[in-house]
C-alpha cells in the first residue's frame, strides 16, 4: 500500500470518528467470505458504516481525531473492523443478534460519546444504553408530568374556589 493510500484511509477514518462520535472496534477474523458479506449487509441495512483497516492506521486516526486512549490502543491487535453509528447502541444490538448464529464479531472496544467500553463483556451494557432520542423523550415526559398535574389541580380546584366565592357573594 502506498503512502498516499494510507494517508487517505487515516483521513477517512478520522472524519468518520469525528462525524459519528460513536464507534466500535470488533474482530471478524476467520470468517468466510459469505459470512463477512452477510455481516456487511446487515450493518448497511441498519445504517451502520463498517470499515476494515490496519491497526496502525486506526491508531493514527484515533490520535488525529483527539481520541488518544491507551485502552483503545491496547485492543488494536490482530484483525480489526471498525463500526460507525450515530445511534450508540445500534451496533451492540446487531452484534448480539449476529452472535445467535456464530461467535463473531467479537467486541474489542467501543467509544460512545467520550466513554470507553473495553472487552466483549461490555456488549450487554452497550446494547442496553439508551439513545439520545430515547433519553430526551423520557426527560420531556418527566418534565410534562408535573406540569400536567399542576394544571389539572388548578382546573379542578378553580371550580371549587369559584363555587366558594359565588356562595360567599350570595350570602353577603
Amino acid at each position: 500500500m502506498r503512502k498516499e493510500e494510507k494517508f487517505e484511509i487515516v483521513q477517512e477514518l478520522t472524519e468518520r470518528i469525528k462525524e459519528y462520535g460513536n464507534f466500535y472496534i470488533t474482530d471478524t477474523a476467520d470468517l468466510t467470505v459469505a459470512q463477512v458479506n452477510t455481516i456487511r449487509r446487515k450493518f448497511f441495512e441498519n445504517g451502520i458504516a463498517i470499515q476494515v483497516a490496519k491497526n496502525t492506521l486506526i491508531r493514527k486516526a484515533l490520535e488525529a481525531a483527539g481520541v488518544d486512549s491507551p485502552e483503545l490502543n491496547g485492543v488494536l491487535k490482530g484483525s480489526s473492523t471498525i463500526l460507525f453509528s450515530s445511534v450508540a447502541n445500534a451496533p451492540a444490538k446487531l452484534i448480539k443478534e449476529l452472535r445467535k448464529t456464530g461467535d463473531k464479531p467479537v467486541l474489542k472496544g467501543a467509544y460512545i460519546d467520550s466513554a470507553l467500553f473495553i472487552g466483549d463483556k461490555q456488549l450487554d451494557a452497550l446494547a442496553t444504553l439508551k439513545s439520545k432520542e430515547e433519553l430526551i423523550g423520557e426527560i420531556i415526559g418527566l418534565l410534562q408530568s408535573p406540569a400536567k398535574n399542576v394544571v389539572s389541580a388548578l382546573k379542578s380546584g378553580g371550580s371549587t374556589i369559584a363555587g366558594l366565592v359565588k356562595t360567599l357573594q350570595e350570602r353577603g
